[in-house]
């Protein structure tokens, strides 16, 4: 069995992932507790209580303000929070997903909603955004704007960011939770929760299901 960590709130209402430094291989910062599960066979952790969608109203790569839940009410929903200068698991992550979208019926793309949103909003103008997204599915959504607001939108799916900041080397790194996020097109809440390990056909087995909101 392997063990997941979570830092949990202390009246178990919410679940905080531990920061990862994209690139680095290492946490920054310690989870408050430790929940295990056997997650040996699954990639996805069905919640028991879902997240509600993060109240967000950001710029997309056009440069039009995007409200992310007007915009994706009543769709399958995945949202990842990156940056586009991350050199390993952000872009890994929405590739694996881009590829596994590709495998769904063209009625079912339509409806996904696949929603990428920055941690470096002072490096990931709209036009940067639209740029990298371009290279892994145009119909990906890209969101960028102030990063209070990012911050806040990610704490309330249990996601810790900071600021961007240099490492050792001189670098500038984005310290992320790298979870993505599956909301259900019946209720709108974030019910299912994939790490970074998750592979291509983990997302292409589970995607059918998502898209109807069903649990993978």
């Amino acid at each position: 069995m392997r063990k997941k960590t979570f830092a949990v709130a202390a009246l178990l209402a919410a679940v905080t992932m531990p920061l990862s430094a994209c690139g680095s291989g290492e946490d920054s910062k310690k989870p408050v507790s430790v929940v295990s599960e056997d997650t040996s066979r699954k990639a996805a952790t069905v919640l028991d209580t879902p997240f509600e969608k993060p109240d967000l109203v950001l710029t997309d790569t056009r440069g039009r303000t995007y409200d992310l839940r007007k915009e994706t009410a009543g769709r399958p929903t995945l949202i990842y929070f990156g940056y586009t200068h991350c050199p390993d698991v952000c872009p890994l992550t929405m590739n694996n997903i881009a590829v596994a979208v590709k495998s769904l019926p063209k009625a079912e793309q339509d409806k996904l909603r696949v929603v990428f949103v920055t941690t470096d909003p002072d490096r990931d103008t709209p036009a940067e955004l639209g740029k990298w997204l371009k290279m892994i599915n145009a119909d990906f959504v890209g969101l960028t704007g102030d990063f209070d607001t990012i911050q806040a939108g990610a704490r309330t799916l249990g996601i810790s960011i900071e600021p961007t900041t240099k490492d050792k080397n001189g670098k500038l790194v984005s310290n992320h939770g790298t979870q993505v996020v599956a909301f259900s097109p019946k209720t709108d809440a974030g019910y299912v929760l994939y790490g970074e390990d998750a592979t291509v056909e983990d997302y292409i087995k589970d995607l059918p299901k998502l898209v109807k909101g069903e649990k993978p």
